[in-house]
Order: structure tokens, then C-alpha cells, then sequence
């Protein structure tokens, strides 16, 4: 199993009595059902619809737990837990709750293995770790687990886990190679809607929880399945352009490269543009270096070349 310290996740920590409802009445994920232990796929949506942050939430036990206490725990992209907690507090009205950045003292650790790591419940590794909270990467099994430490315990956590320390870019190529997408790269925050960016097909959108904000819109494009544009894993025949640079086909845009690892990216495309151009015998291309779309298992929407 390998480990990384991912220098580009914060920590925002959610306490108080009406924290449980005030978060569910808010983000995409259900929060009421949310026990200590597992982690849910969430994200805080504009009123139109489009990602201002996606991030895991998980809950602290309910004995408090060293440093970190009880309460629940974001594990978000850094550079949005200012935007975050603004855009909180902008709801919090009489919440009787508090909102704090943890991001100065706390960490996270990813954790992973070539092999699907089991189902368990992540609590049965806490003891390792009886500075921080573990927790199952709600996304896909493939994915491992997650941590949030102190910054100056990664080693410690990653020897609790069993876990060899490496880069972060480690970890980087492994969510590549499984076709999942991370905001900044893959797509643009403020203007991503959650089918664009596949949140919906990776467990970040509970269709049956009831509202929240940008609700309606998602729901309608749920129904109406009215997502042309998604973030989709290729392979590339040569060298990794630089994110964001358009792919044709044919001579027409069809998309933009996001991240890439070990031949392997992820390209936001428009699926019925590139539904045609293959239909008609096309290469999609990054700049000069073509590439070709892979499926992953986990995608459930039609996908360009498919018969229908």
C-alpha cells in the first residue's frame, strides 16, 4: 500500500447543534444518515446549479477524539475553504453552529493499494490512528482511504496504515488511471454542473434526499438527462500536452485535456460532438497528439461510440 500527503486538501470543521441539519439543508449529499465512520461525496452548488466546492464530509465520533473533538469534518480543496466558509456563514442566519478553518493544523492523507482495498468499516483502522479520522474514499473502492492528521503525523499515520510514503503525484496518477476527475484541472469551479464533472455517477448527489441548494436545476438534468458535456478518461498516443488544451476532431473543438499521468488524462468533452466524429471515421486529438476515450466501470451514461 502506498500513502501521500496531499498538500492541496483543507480541513473545515462544522460543531455545534444544529450542524447535522444545517449542512443537509445545504449540499448535495444526504447528512442525516451520516454516522461516524464512512465519509459521503458532497458539494455546496450555486442556485443555478454549478459547483462552488466538492469535498468529502465525515463525522467525528461522538467521544472526542484528540485535537480534531467531535463535529463534522470537510476535507475540501484548499485553495476554496475561504470560499467555503463565506459562503457558509452567508447561510448560517441563527444556526446555533460554529465554522472553523483547520487547514494551518490538519492534513490529508490518502492512502491506496493496486488491488480494490476491502469494504470494511474504516473505524477498524482508527486505532492506528488514534490522532485523526480515517475514512473509506466514498467515490470508488479503488480509491482507498482517506485521513485527516496533523501535518507533521504523515509518516506515522502512513506506517498505522501500513503504508509506504510517496509523492503526492503518486496518488495523482492512480485517480487518473481510474478516469476521476479533480476540480481546477478537470473542470472549472463556478462553472461545472455535478453531471459535468461525473459527481453523480461517483455517489455525490442523493437525487432522493429532498432539497437543497441548486436542487431543481440538477434534478431536472438528472431526468431529462441533459448532461452533453462530461469529464471523460483517455489515453494518449505521445507525450501529455498541457491541461487545457482544446481537442478536435476533425478540425472542430470538441473539449479540453485536464490532468494526465502515465499516458492517461482526463478530457472534458462534448459527448455528442464526439459522438459524431467518430461516427464519421474522425481522430480526436489534444493539440498534435491524438487520443482515444476509455470507459471506465464505474460510467453509466452513454458513452461516444457506443451503439445505442
Amino acid at each position: 500500500m502506498e500513502a501521500a500527503l496531499l498538500s492541496d486538501r483543507g480541513v473545515i470543521k462544522l460543531a455545534g447543534d444544529g450542524a447535522r441539519n444545517f449542512l443537509h439543508g445545504l449540499v448535495t449529499a444526504d447528512i442525516l444518515t451520516l454516522a461516524p465512520g464512512p465519509a459521503r461525496f458532497s458539494a455546496l452548488l450555486t442556485p443555478q446549479g454549478k459547483i462552488i466546492a466538492d469535498f468529502f464530509v465525515t463525522e467525528g465520533p461522538a467521544a472526542p477524539n484528540g485535537a480534531l473533538g467531535n463535529g463534522f469534518f470537510l476535507d475540501v480543496p484548499g485553495a476554496l475553504a475561504a470560499t467555503l466558509i463565506q459562503r457558509l456563514n452567508l447561510y448560517k442566519l441563527r444556526a446555533k453552529i460554529t465554522i472553523e478553518d483547520l487547514s494551518e493544523r490538519f492534513a490529508v492523507l490518502a492512502a491506496w493499494s493496486d488491488s480494490p482495498l476491502a469494504n470494511g468499516d474504516a473505524r477498524d483502522l482508527a486505532p492506528g490512528i488514534e490522532f485523526g479520522l480515517v475514512y473509506a474514499d466514498p467515490r470508488l473502492p479503488a480509491l482507498g482511504w482517506r485521513a485527516i492528521i496533523p501535518a507533521e503525523r504523515a509518516t506515522d499515520a502512513a506506517a498505522a496504515l501500513g503504508a509506504r510514503l510517496v509523492d503526492a503525484a503518486a496518488y495523482d496518477d492512480h485517480r487518473i488511471a481510474l478516469g476521476v476527475p479533480r476540480g481546477g484541472v478537470d473542470f472549472v469551479y463556478s462553472d461545472a454542473f455535478p453531471h459535468e464533472t461525473d459527481m453523480d455517477q461517483l455517489g455525490g448527489v442523493d437525487f432522493k434526499k429532498g432539497c437543497f441548494v441548486g436542487q431543481e436545476v440538477v434534478s431536472r438534468m438528472q431526468h431529462r438527462g441533459t448532461a452533453r458535456t462530461r469529464a471523460v478518461p483517455v489515453r494518449l498516443e505521445g507525450a501529455a500536452p498541457d491541461p487545457g488544451t482544446v481537442i478536435t476532431a476533425g478540425g472542430r473543438p470538441v473539449g479540453t485535456l485536464g490532468s494526465t499521468g502515465n499516458g492517461r488524462g482526463i478530457a472534458l468533452l462534448r459527448l455528442d460532438r464526439v459522438d459524431e466524429a467518430l461516427a464519421e471515421g474522425e481522430t480526436l486529438a489534444a493539440g498534435n497528439v491524438p487520443l482515444h476515450l476509455v470507459k471506465p466501470d464505474w460510467a453509466h451514461f452513454p458513452f461516444p461510440g457506443e451503439k445505442s
